[in-house]
């Protein structure tokens, strides 16, 4: 874990302590288009920090999906989509900005613009590779499944381990179970399965979680499922990949809302003999990647040098501009020769 601390002779966590103690206005921010893991680690920290009787906030970019709306207080979040002053405002005038489940402002799409007048020191907490954010304490390590994981383990080795409750503990399960799709990549660190084990003991109902996140969707967000995967999934044997890719049309024909498409890239990974998955989806102005691969096929490095992207060996993500839904497509097609190798 890659742990930064501008001041010597201090530890990360006994600095991070120290700026929790000073600081009253508290605002943590996660990235545009958030996902389980985004969500689950900042509002599990919004509760640790109700209970150490600060007044935090929860900032993000944009509306978090629907199967994500029971989460505790989730409906505390403020959006800066819908209140781009009051965002900036909050940023410029709390004492302490906690970063979760991103390492780049680029994360944060147009709201990057109100860090022109932000002058609070800044705690990074994230578990992607390569950071890129000037941080007073910075909590890096790839290795954790989620992180929301490492939230837990900072929270501990900071002291702040007594004001986790129930609440926290949902929060936080939630990030992890969902950023290793149910204990099912990413996860083979017994740690994760002591923190998981950790937060069960707050008394949350993992059962019921997992109903909340995975069996709530609508009768058109199943519908849209079946059709992308009888009519819309390419398989190409040869690399081992398939990819689905959905257009603008398509998504309003089955009334699409955000977050209906969570867990679509994960589909053709159940074949047999597939170990990359792409899923492309265009919106008004640009094409959202997803990519998840099994073994050693590094999507991360697929997309980072072929549609300035990035993530984890085995999930990543990006958007892609000025280009159709087809044109990307066929790309996709065209770069998959120079990973042969992997497919092996």
């Amino acid at each position: 874990m890659i742990c930064v601390v501008k001041k010597a002779l201090i530890t990360p966590e006994k600095r991070f302590s120290k700026l929790i103690y000073k600081a009253d206005n508290i605002c943590i921010i996660s990235h545009h288009n958030p996902d389980g893991d985004a969500i689950g680690s900042a509002l599990g920290l919004y509760h640790i920090l109700k209970k150490k009787k600060k007044n935090p906030v929860v900032i993000i970019p944009n509306h978090l999906p629907d199967f994500l709306q029971w989460m505790p207080s989730a409906e505390n979040i403020l959006l800066y989509q819908n209140n781009p002053n009051e965002v900036c405002k909050k940023l410029a005038e709390c004492n302490l900005i906690i970063m979760v489940d991103f390492n780049s402002l680029s994360r944060l799409g147009k709201m990057e613009n109100c860090f022109e007048n932000v002058t609070a020191p800044i705690v990074l907490i994230d578990h992607h590779p390569y950071p890129d954010i000037k941080a007073e304490v910075m909590f890096s390590d790839i290795r954790v499944s989620s992180t929301a994981e490492l939230v837990y383990q900072v929270t501990q080795a900071s002291g702040l381990i007594k004001n986790i409750g129930k609440e926290a503990a949902a929060c936080l399960f939630t990030g992890i179970m969902t950023d290793t799709n149910s204990f099912t990549v990413n996860s083979s660190r017994p740690i994760t399965y002591k923190t998981t084990a950790a937060l069960l003991k707050y008394g949350i109902d993992k059962d019921e979680i997992y109903r909340n996140v995975f069996n709530t969707f609508s009768t058109e967000r199943m519908q849209l499922l079946g059709y992308l995967l009888s009519e819309k999934m390419v398989i190409i044997p040869e690399y081992k990949t398939a990819f689905i890719s959905m257009s603008l049309a398509e998504a309003k024909k089955y009334q699409f809302k955000t977050g209906d498409s969570e867990g679509f890239v994960n589909y053709p990974l159940s074949i047999k003999g597939i170990i990359f998955s792409a899923f492309l989806m265009e919106r008004k102005d640009h094409i959202k990647l997803s990519f998840r691969s099994r073994g050693n096929f590094s999507v991360n490095k697929l997309i980072a040098q072929h549609f300035s992207g990035g993530g984890h060996k085995n999930a990543a993500g990006g958007e892609v501009f000025n280009m159709t839904l087809e044109e990307v497509s066929q790309k996709l097609v065209s770069v998959l020769p120079i990973y042969k190798e992997l497919c092996d």
